[in-house]
């Protein structure tokens, strides 16, 4: 318990939708009806944001009467994303009950409500039927959850057989720990990092088939490049989540974050693999 009050802790700041709207109307974006696009800086908290989003759709075949999961949901920009591509069904769980309320309201104003919902729950046992999934993403969460085991083996089982699992988290890469604080933690007492390889591992233990593990540091780096540039503009830069749920520790978060990418202590990766 005391450790889901640690990471709900470090998400969970309040006043989130009010310093969502001021941002949005800051933008000049109207914070009652924004549209997806106005939403996708802040509403994608992941790596890369929305550019990853899109990449991990682009693998992946999804018909409209698919029905996914979105574990680690945040405030619902990537199970939103899903629903305006697919036209599917994507229900989001998410530990941070005020990540879930956010992300209601924000489907709402999109005219969402009834296509995406949200549901607040701990990852390691999900309020879900045994097989109600065609397929399940979870997007920079396992770095929180210090049982991975216990994590792969309650997804397989909300997944129908042969559903599909999208993994894109932080991995363990070689050298000293990564400095602290991070987008997910703000110590090593919540940051759970394992290796590429026992990430696969442990999916495989579980029951999963591997199709593809990729590492995407060089994606992670141009993306940081790019951003910094549109910076040096003096304009916005494309990803502000981390900016608006840490505030004034966003700037340090970020720091670490992309030292510890470009020296290789912590390496970005993506995982496909299906249940057998």
């Amino acid at each position: 318990m005391s450790s889901e009050r640690n990471i709900t802790g470090h998400y969970g700041r309040g006043s989130l939708l009010e310093r969502l709207e001021a941002a949005l109307a800051e933008d000049g974006a109207d914070p009652q009806r924004p549209s997806l696009e106005a939403l996708a800086p802040y509403d994608q908290f992941h790596t890369r944001g929305l550019e990853a989003t899109k990449e991990i759709a682009d693998a992946l075949e999804v018909e409209p009467d698919h029905h996914l999961l979105d574990i680690g949901s945040g405030i619902g920009g990537p199970a939103r994303y899903m629903h305006s591509r697919f036209g599917c069904r994507v229900t989001g769980i998410d530990l941070t009950a005020e990540f879930c309320d956010v992300a209601r309201h924000l489907s709402g104003r999109v005219g969402l409500g009834d296509k995406v919902r949200f549901e607040q729950g701990d990852a390691l046992a999900m309020p879900f039927a045994d097989a109600s999934f065609d397929g399940a993403f979870s997007m920079n969460v396992s770095m929180n959850i210090a049982d991975k085991d216990a994590f792969y083996r309650e997804i397989r089982r909300v997944l129908k057989p042969g559903g599909w699992l999208v993994l894109s988290e932080i991995a363990r890469g070689a050298g000293p720990e990564v400095d602290y604080p991070t987008a997910w933690a703000a110590n090593a007492e919540a940051s759970f990092l394992v290796t590429p390889e026992e990430t696969r591992r442990g999916l495989e233990s579980a029951g999963f088939e591997i199709a593809r593990v990729r590492t995407t540091e060089k994606e992670a780096m141009a993306f940081g490049a790019r951003s910094r540039e549109i910076v040096a503009r003096g304009e916005k830069p494309p990803h502000r989540a981390v900016i608006l749920i840490h505030a004034e520790n966003a700037r340090a978060a970020m720091a670490n974050i992309s030292r510890g990418v470009a020296e290789g202590r912590i390496i970005p990766i993506e995982v496909l693999a299906r249940r057998r």
